[in-house]
C-alpha cells in the first residue's frame, strides 16, 4: 500500500490579506486560498487594521486551501509566518483590545511620544542607542516604525488599552495564539520588538536592560520561546470550524522575510534571494550578528540553528508599478477615463517593445523614502532625463528598470557585508511572475537570475518546508532540491556599458537630489 502523504497547511498574512496554501513534504503546493484585508489610514498618522477581520481572513483563506485539496488526510501541522513590525495587543483569551497597529504607522516617532503625557520616561540617549545596537542589532527608530514604538505609543496615548492588555502580539504570532491559545514570541518573529538578546542564538531571552529602558511592564510581554518550539496542538474549536483532523501541530511563527529566505534556499549557498512585491527585498545568510547602520543592513535571527539573514529592504517595488498604471497610464479622473483591466498585460506589451535603457530615463523608485542601501525617509521619486522623444512607453521600462538599478546599488554594499561574491539571485514574490523583469533585473545586475515557480507562494512552500523540518521529516540539506526553479534568466553582456551608466547617474541623482527632497518633505 502506498503511504498516505504528509501536508501542512501554511499561512502568509501579508498587509493585504493572507494566503493559505497546502503543501506535501516533495514541496508541491496542493491547493491555495486568498483573502484580503482592509488598512485604516488615519489622519493623524495611524495606520490600523481590524483584528478580528483578520482572524476571520485567516479562516477563510485557509477554507479555501483545504477546500482545494479534498480533504485533510495526512495534515500533520500548521506553519505560520506574517508581515512584521505590526502589534497586536490582546486579552488572556487571545482577543484584541484594539486594532492591530501596523508597521505604516508612524504615531510612536519618538519626538510624538515624548509630547504626550508619561513620555519624558522615554530617554532613548546615544549611549543606551549603541548599547541596543550590540544586544540586539536595531536601536529605537525615530520614525515610529518599529513594534517597540508601537507598543509605547499604546501605553502612552491609549492607557485604557494598556490597562487591559495581558500580552503584546506580532501577527504571526497573534495568529498563532489564535490557533493554540499559547501567547508566545521567538527571536524571530520578535526581532522588531527590539527586546531580545540576540548576540547567543542558543539562548532565547529578553535582556532586562533593553526592558527597563522601553518603559514598558515586561509581565505584557510575551513568553520568548526557541524557534523551533511545539506550542500545541491546534484548540478543538478551531479544528471543528475547519475540519482539521486530530494531531495536528503548530510550531513557533517566523516573519515574512524569513519565510521567503527559507523559501529560497537563502541559508545556504553562494546565491542571494530578491522578492519583488509591495517592496523589495534581498537576503543572504551570515553566521555572525552584525549591523551596517551606513547601508541600512542588519543580521536577524534564522530559524536555521547557528545562522543569521541579512535584512536588506531596499524600499518600494511591485507598488510603485501599481503607482505608475493606476494613477498615471491607467488613471480615472478629470482628464478622462483611462481603465483597463489588465493592466501589466498592456505593460509588458508596451515595455517588450521599447529598447534598453529606456532613452536614457531615468526612474527612482523611492516614493515612500529610500532603504537600503542609504536610508532616508525624506528622499521621493520620480522621473529623470526626459525629453520631447520621450514616450509611456519609456517610462514603463524606467520604472522596471529603476527598480532593478536599485538591486544594483545594494549588490555591493550586500557583498561586503556577507564577506562573498553573490553567485546568482533567485526571484521570487509577485514581480517573479514577469519573465520580462526577470530579465531585466537580470541585465541591470549583471548577474543570473532564477525564477522561481509558483513565485506568489514562496513563502508558504518555505513555512511548509520548515514545518517538515520541525517535525523530523526533512533535513535542511534537503531544502534546495526542494525549491523549483522555472526559470533562469541569464545577464546579455551587450547592454553591459549601458546599463552601467545608468547605474553610476542612477546613484548620483540620489546624493545630487537628496538635500532638494529633505527641503520638500520636512
Amino acid at each position: 500500500m502506498t503511504a498516505q502523504p504528509r501536508r501542512i497547511l501554511t499561512i502568509d498574512l501579508g498587509t493585504g490579506g493572507p494566503k493559505a496554501a497546502v503543501v506535501d513534504s516533495e514541496g508541491t503546493i496542493v491547493s491555495v486560498g486568498q483573502a484580503s484585508v482592509e488598512t485604516l489610514l488615519l489622519p493623524d498618522g495611524g495606520a490600523e487594521q481590524d483584528a478580528e477581520a483578520v482572524w476571520a481572513s485567516v479562516l477563510d483563506a485557509c477554507r479555501q486551501a483545504l477546500a482545494g485539496a479534498a480533504g485533510t488526510k495526512g495534515l500533520i501541522g500548521v506553519s505560520i509566518c506574517s508581515q512584521y513590525s505590526s502589534i497586536v495587543p490582546v486579552d488572556e483569551t487571545g482577543r484584541p483590545t484594539m486594532n492591530m497597529v501596523i508597521w505604516l504607522d508612524k504615531r510612536g516617532a519618538k519626538s510624538a511620544l515624548r509630547k504626550l503625557p508619561g513620555g519624558d520616561c522615554i530617554r532613548d540617549d546615544p549611549l543606551k542607542l549603541l548599547r541596543w545596537l550590540r544586544i540586539h542589532g536595531i536601536p529605537p527608530l525615530e520614525t515610529g516604525l518599529d513594534s517597540l514604538a508601537h507598543m509605547r505609543w499604546i501605553m502612552l496615548a491609549r492607557p485604557d488599552v494598556y490597562e487591559r492588555t495581558y500580552k503584546f502580539l506580532e501577527p504571526m504570532d497573534y495568529v498563532a495564539m489564535r490557533f493554540t491559545g499559547r501567547a508566545a514570541t521567538n527571536p524571530c518573529s520578535a526581532f522588531l520588538m527590539l527586546l531580545v538578546d540576540n548576540r547567543d542564538l542558543r539562548r532565547a531571552c529578553y535582556n532586562s536592560r533593553l526592558v527597563g529602558w522601553s518603559c514598558l511592564d515586561e509581565a505584557k510581554l510575551p513568553e520568548v520561546v526557541p524557534v523551533d518550539t511545539e506550542l500545541g496542538p491546534v484548540l478543538p474549536e478551531v479544528a471543528r470550524e475547519l475540519g482539521l483532523p486530530g494531531g495536528v501541530t503548530v510550531h513557533a511563527p517566523v516573519n515574512d522575510t524569513q519565510a521567503g529566505g527559507m523559501g529560497c534556499y537563502a541559508f545556504g549557498g553562494s546565491h542571494a534571494g530578491i522578492s519583488i512585491g509591495t517592496s523589495s527585498v534581498m537576503v543572504a545568510h551570515v553566521p555572525f550578528k552584525r549591523t551596517d547602520i551606513r547601508h541600512a543592513m542588519v543580521s536577524m535571527p534564522s530559524p536555521v540553528p547557528g545562522t543569521y539573514f541579512v535584512m536588506a529592504e531596499n524600499g518600494i517595488g511591485g507598488r510603485a508599478v501599481e503607482h505608475f498604471l493606476e494613477k498615471i497610464v491607467f488613471a480615472t479622473d478629470a482628464y478622462a477615463d483611462h481603465s483597463l483591466d489588465d493592466k501589466f498585460a498592456a505593460l509588458h506589451e508596451a515595455v517588450a517593445r521599447t529598447e534598453p535603457g529606456s532613452g536614457g530615463v531615468l526612474f527612482l523608485p523611492w516614493l515612500s523614502g529610500s532603504l537600503a542601501p542609504a536610508e532616508d525617509r525624506r528622499v521621493r521619486g520620480g522621473f529623470l532625463n526626459m525629453s520631447l522623444e520621450t514616450t509611456r512607453e519609456h517610462l514603463g521600462r524606467a520604472v522596471l528598470e529603476g527598480i532593478a538599478l536599485n538591486f544594483r546599488w545594494l549588490r555591493g554594499p550586500m557583498e561586503k557585508f556577507v564577506k562573498r561574491s553573490i553567485s546568482h539571485l533567485v526571484f521570487y514574490g509577485g514581480g517573479a511572475k514577469s519573465d520580462l523583469w526577470a530579465q531585466i533585473i537580470a541585465d541591470v545586475v549583471q548577474l543570473p537570475v532564477h525564477q522561481l515557480a509558483e513565485p506568489d507562494f514562496v513563502t508558504c512552500r518555505g513555512m511548509a518546508l520548515l514545518g517538515f523540518q520541525r517535525h523530523g521529516l526533512l533535513g535542511f540539506d534537503d531544502f534546495k532540491g526542494l525549491v523549483p526553479v522555472a526559470a533562469v534568466r541569464e545577464p546579455r553582456t551587450k547592454y553591459a556599458d549601458r546599463y552601467g551608466l545608468l547605474a553610476e547617474q542612477f546613484v548620483q541623482a540620489y546624493r545630487a537630489n537628496r538635500r532638494i527632497f529633505r527641503a520638500l518633505n520636512r
